[in-house]
Parts: C-alpha cells; structure tokens; sequence
C-alpha cells in the first residue's frame, strides 16, 4: 500500500492556535537573542552522553574485568545508548542541535555507532510519526508489535488482556531488534510503500553502508573483545544482551510515554484520506508531557519529557522546551485545546500501564464509530 500522502489534515474552521502559538514562541528566541538550535550546554552533555557509552567499552577491553564488573559496565553503556539516542541523535536528525548542517549530520548519524541506521529513522520518525502521529497504518510507533497492541483500531487477541503484564520484557527487546532486522526490514518496506523516493542508484549505496556499519558495529562489539582482547566470548554475549535490554526498556517506555497513555486519542482518516483536524491540534490530542519539572530527567531523556513542544517545533532544540512550555500550555488555554501531562514519570507510567489494559480488552470499533 502507498502510505504518502494518502492522509492529509483539513482544517475546516481555520483555526488560528498554531498561527498565534509560533508567533509567540518567535517573539521568545527574539525578545530573548536567542538562537532556535543547541547550545554550549547541549555539547557538554553530548560528549558525557558518548563518553558513558565509549568509557565502559574501553574500560572492558584494556582491564578485562571479572564477570560481575562487566556486566556493570555494560549496564552503563546501555544508560549511554539511550542517552545518545534521546539527547544527541534525536535533536541532530530533526536539524535542531546546531545551526551548522555539517555539525548536524554528524551528529545525527552518531546513531551509527549504536548499530542502527539514521537513515530508516529519519523516515519512520521524522516523516511518518511526526506527521501522522497515532494514526494507525501511518506511525509505525503505534504498530502492534508481536504480542503488544497499541491502538484501538487494530485486531484484539486473547494475550492482549495480559499485555500490561509483559510489556516491559518486550520493551527490554527494542534496540536489538532495531540493529538487527528492523533497519533492513524497514528499507525496503519504505521502498515499496513510496515512503522513499530515492533513486534505485542512491538507495543502493544507502543499503551498502546499512550492511556495512552493522559489520563493523557488530565485530566491534561482539568479535573484536574476544579476538585481540581475551575477554570470554559468552560474557561479551551476556554483556550485549544486557545493554541492549536496558537502553530498549528506557527508549520504549519514553516513547510510550508519549502517546499511548489516558487521554491521548487515535483518530481515524475518512474514506477520502482526510483527518478534519488541524495538524498542530492532531499534534496535542495525541501527545502529552510527564515530568516536566525533573531537570534531572530532562537533562537525560533529551527533553523527550517535553513531547507537545517537540512534536509542535521539532526543528527546536530541546534544550529551549521548558522555556516555551508555558507559552503552549497558556496559548492552548486560551484555544480551549487539552494540554495533556502526567505531573511525574510514575504517574504517566501508570496511565500507560492503564492504557494498555484498556487496549486489551478494546474490541474493534465499528466503522460508523471510527468515523464519527
């Protein structure tokens, strides 16, 4: 099936937030003298971010440590995979963690290193999730995944009332399902959908270097330990499966956070292709916050804490949300428009978790519902 462009928004009442909203938020950076990218702080906290993952690795190579050190070095590196992923590459892949398109690339493509590939995520979360968000077919962020149902549009099964249960186990799987088929599985999937409309020459060349960083991601974390350090074969195992479960439980739980909790709707398109909705309104019913005043938290999810300012102004660092947090909140407000947010991570864990057990027991709705 042709995914783009087969959805569009339509904004029948013309309403004005989104107008009102961006004019605010610009008269801020200008009122201020401040630029929309990263800043001095952001850098710092990329080569922590980095060093968290690097350091370990180091550190299990030149010391070859007992069983239990290592398997907490690897613990470490999974903090700095996700850290990565939510602080670094997230920011750089949308153009926001710096004015320099060079210095973007390269920080974007930092994803590299952690064994997936920018280009499939620049496609599935730039374009599809920040489009088409919480419409099921279109975001593949709420697609149903093995024994886990996200949407209410999708089919129930009998396992799917436990689902609340066992998610966190099959949220610890997300990274490494990532750098081992998704990446592959999704390339050609985007190829075939219309979602890449890259030349049969450019997309070669972009599967070549796909198979050629997972190569060297995977001897460099799995052969080379072994190889030229003496580090036993079955701890390295150990230790990459555990890194992988910890950073997938954080990425997961974030990101599930953000749009599958209470409140959060999943509009369906009409038979025409058409949501009747205006994008930056879509962009609020189907996002909501948690956590907003943990710093702590903040600083380490790269924001993602603050998904309505990211999903409204994705080309702004997230460095600068909790600035302009209280210009959507009250602009939204005053639109009469539901700002969604969960005071602390608890909370928006439980209403995720209340949210999936509603799912599982969600039965299909009607077609005459789904339209309503």
């Amino acid at each position: 099936m042709k995914l783009k462009g087969k959805v569009k928004f339509v904004n029948k009442d013309k309403n004005l937030f989104f107008a009102t909203l961006r004019k605010r938020v610009d008269t801020y950076f200008s009122d201020h003298n401040l630029s929309k990218s990263g800043n001095g702080k952001l850098l710092t906290k990329s080569v922590v971010l980095l060093l968290l993952y690097l350091i370990p690795f180091a550190g299990l190579l030149a010391f070859t440590p007992s069983l239990g050190i290592s398997l907490v070095l690897w613990f470490v590196m999974g903090l700095g995979v996700a850290g990565v992923a939510m602080s670094v590459m997230h920011d750089a892949n949308h153009g926001a963690f710096s004015k320099n398109k060079t210095i973007n690339y390269l920080m974007a493509h930092s994803v590299n290193l952690l064994g997936a590939s920018a280009f499939n995520w620049k496609l599935q979360h730039n374009i599809l999730h920040h489009t088409y968000t919480n419409v099921v077919e279109m975001d593949e962020d709420i697609d149903d995944i093995v024994f886990m149902r996200f949407s209410p549009h999708t089919k129930v099964k009998f396992y799917h009332k436990i689902q609340w249960a066992y998610a966190f186990m099959f949220y610890g799987l997300l990274t490494l399902y990532w750098v081992i088929l998704k990446d592959f599985l999704q390339f050609f999937r985007y190829i075939n959908n219309g979602v890449n409309a890259n030349s049969k020459e450019k997309n070669r060349v972009a599967f070549t270097r796909i198979i050629a960083l997972k190569v060297f991601y995977f001897f460099s974390l799995l052969a080379a330990p072994t190889l030229f350090f003496g580090v036993p074969f079955l701890e390295v195992v150990l230790g990459f499966l555990l890194m992988h479960f910890v950073s997938g439980i954080i990425l997961s739980v974030v990101f599930q956070l953000a749009h599958t909790v209470e409140g959060t709707s999943h509009p369906r398109p009409d038979e025409n292709g058409n949501i009747e909705n205006d994008w930056a309104i879509h962009q609020l019913n189907t996002t909501a916050n948690f956590s907003r005043k943990s710093k702590l938290l903040s600083w380490y999810v790269g924001g993602l804490n603050f998904q309505i300012e990211h999903h409204l102004f994705p080309r702004i660092s997230h460095v600068h949300y909790p600035a302009i947090a209280t210009i959507v909140k009250d602009t939204a407000a005053e639109y009469g428009i539901p700002y969604i947010e969960s005071e602390t991570l608890m909370q928006a864990v439980r209403s995720h978790l209340a949210t999936l057990h509603r799912f599982g027991r969600l039965q299909l709705p009607h077609l005459s519902e789904v339209m309503a």
